[in-house]
């Protein structure tokens, strides 16, 4: 029985370490037009994702801590940002909105039906995921100041 629990515990741990394949998805464009995960890593070897809504304080609060250091991320990294909201048909419009008063540098995609959230997993948002070359090497949930920093040491040790 004490081996059962020692294989269970390796199995645990290897699954949580182990790389998760992207999500087909589709997402869309602020112009309507609609690309997956799969497709943005054709064009980025290394890429943040971010889950967030324009009811969630802790994702706005994220998004405009990463906006601050975003222009040091890209000089450093080369790093690029896609925002994904989660905001469902009824929340949508107050998308565009937002992003307008924040002018967060990076870009903004749409997930309205929730498909990624759910293929990817996701109880609570923000969800902020570190993807290179086609695999999430880095998951994290939720927000609180400072994250943002230890994001930045995670994208390096990817870089």
């Amino acid at each position: 029985m004490k081996n059962f629990f020692y294989l269970l515990a390796l199995i645990i741990s290897f699954n949580l370490s182990a790389q998760e394949n992207l999500p087909t998805s589709k997402i869309e464009t602020l112009d309507g037009t609609t690309t997956t995960l799969q497709e943005i890593s054709e064009k980025n070897d290394l890429f943040v994702v971010s889950l967030w809504a324009t009811w969630c304080v802790p994702c706005k609060n994220e998004l405009d801590a990463i906006n601050d250091v975003y222009p040091d991320w890209q000089e450093e990294t080369n790093v690029k940002v896609f925002a994904i909201s989660v905001d469902d048909s009824r929340t949508v419009s107050r998308v565009k909105p937002l992003i307008n008063g924040k002018a967060w540098e990076f870009t903004i995609l749409l997930d309205t039906n929730n498909d990624l959230k759910r293929e990817l997993g996701a109880a609570t948002v923000p969800l902020t995921l570190i993807i290179k070359k086609g695999q999430v090497v880095y998951r994290h949930s939720g927000y609180t100041p400072g994250a943002e920093d230890a994001l930045f040491e995670e994208i390096k040790k990817h870089n």
